[in-house]
């Protein structure tokens, strides 16, 4: 390891470098583009990954979202185009007969006219349960979400979302405990939060049993949401849950139209398979443009020992031995191949802090040990392909060596 801190090695290696600064930038530059592309496609992969959970994040990812529509076909003495409505008996059937589920959380919305003092808004009002809040996480700013004391006492108490908060309220005053009027009926402000992506921004929450009867809903509901037990396949639940429906609602088997329909779960396996296989390409493209550019150095390397013969042999003829030609080649193509990774990673960085600046992905970012691992292979090729030209090196007689012109 001596000839690493011997000035002389540097030195040779510099005045070769600087004698042929085109041809170094040439032989980098594979090996810069290969971790460049490779630092650049994974941070873009993270940054889509980021994008897609802050946009479902908050929702348990194996759900599936349900809702009545009208049949197709006639059966049991029924004609077709009956309009199926879900009720608070279909929930309890399907929390004790179908296998796999965790969570049904039925829910109801209606768009009512919101009043606070001189301040008036048209906003999507839902009817929901405190299980809402395992089912989709919300990011509470303050306050509290509905429990089932609410529920039991039918209480006229609301949650609403940030974006209302916005609507309804001068800024920095306090919303928990002011009373704001819906439909003309009271309901007081026990907590505001931030909504995902993936719902709307202008909603209030009120308890389901409230909302149930201030609407005269019975026990029928709008739509609801069916959550999956984590080793369950949640289309197969979403399959039994409306077999269950429909002898349920006496539908036919083959009517496929008599309920609507969304398998967040389905959707997000669907992204899931596509990120993998953008991160495979990602690592085969940036490993495959990796080895061309290491083998770009040992090429151009090969091209100067042959240009270097005559130095070689005068060299040799003056005492050096292989092992120290040798060490030469191998060092300068190890210092030329750490020069284009170290560069690659800087400039992948910079554009993914660029991209992350003006906002085209969420987060753009890349693991620290993946980087060190994408450079550790960088060092091991450059260190491998530089025993080709240094073999080249060594096997040149210095009489020969000394007869090149």
């Amino acid at each position: 390891m001596k000839f690493l801190f011997d000035k002389d090695t540097w030195q040779e290696i510099y005045g070769s470098i600087r004698k042929n600064k085109t041809r170094t930038a040439i032989t980098i530059f594979g090996a810069f583009w290969g971790i460049l592309l490779l630092v650049g496609l994974l941070g873009a992969a993270k940054g889509i990954e980021n994008g897609f959970n802050n946009l479902f994040g908050d929702f348990a990812t194996n759900s599936v979202f349900m809702s009545g529509s009208k049949t197709t076909k006639p059966f049991k003495g029924f004609q077709e185009g009956r309009q199926i409505d879900l009720t608070t008996g279909d929930v309890e059937k399907i929390r004790s007969e179908i296998e796999g589920v965790e969570f049904v959380v039925p829910r109801n919305v209606t768009v009512s006219q919101v009043v606070y003092g001189l301040k008036t808004a048209s906003l999507t009002v839902f009817g929901d349960y405190p299980l809402l809040d395992k089912v989709q996480k919300k990011k509470l700013i303050e306050g509290r979400f509905i429990n089932q004391q609410d529920i039991n006492e039918n209480k006229k108490v609301c949650v609403i979302s940030d974006e209302v908060y916005k609507q309804l309220f001068d800024k920095d005053e306090e919303a928990l405990g002011a009373y704001i009027k819906i439909n003309n009926i009271g309901y007081m402000v026990i907590g505001v939060y931030k909504p995902s992506r993936f719902e709307g921004t202008n909603n209030i929450h009120i308890p389901f049993s409230t909302f149930r009867l201030v609407y005269n809903q019975g026990d029928k509901f709008r739509w609801m949401v069916v959550t999956g037990k984590p080793e369950y396949d949640i289309e197969q639940v979403e399959a039994d849950v409306k077999v269950l429906l429909q002898r349920l609602h006496k539908i036919h088997p083959d009517d496929n139209r008599a309920f609507r329909g969304f398998n967040l779960g389905k959707e997000i396996a669907k992204v899931t398979g596509f990120l993998t296989g953008m991160q495979f390409l990602t690592w085969f493209v940036g490993i495959a443009t990796l080895i061309a550019g290491v083998f770009a150095i040992g090429n151009i390397l090969l091209i100067t020992v042959k240009e270097r013969t005559k130095e070689i042999g005068i060299r040799r003829a003056l005492g050096a031995t292989p092992g120290k030609i040798r060490q030469q080649i191998i060092l300068e193509s190890v210092f030329l191949t750490l020069l284009a990774g170290s560069l690659g990673i800087i400039a992948g960085g910079l554009i993914l802090m660029v991209i992350d600046a003006l906002d085209l992905l969420t987060n753009p970012t890349v693991d620290i040990p993946i980087v060190l691992i994408a450079y550790t292979v960088l060092i091991v090729l450059g260190t491998l392909i530089g025993f080709i030209p240094a073999y080249m090196a060594t096997i040149i007689q210095p009489i020969e060596a000394l007869r090149e012109e």
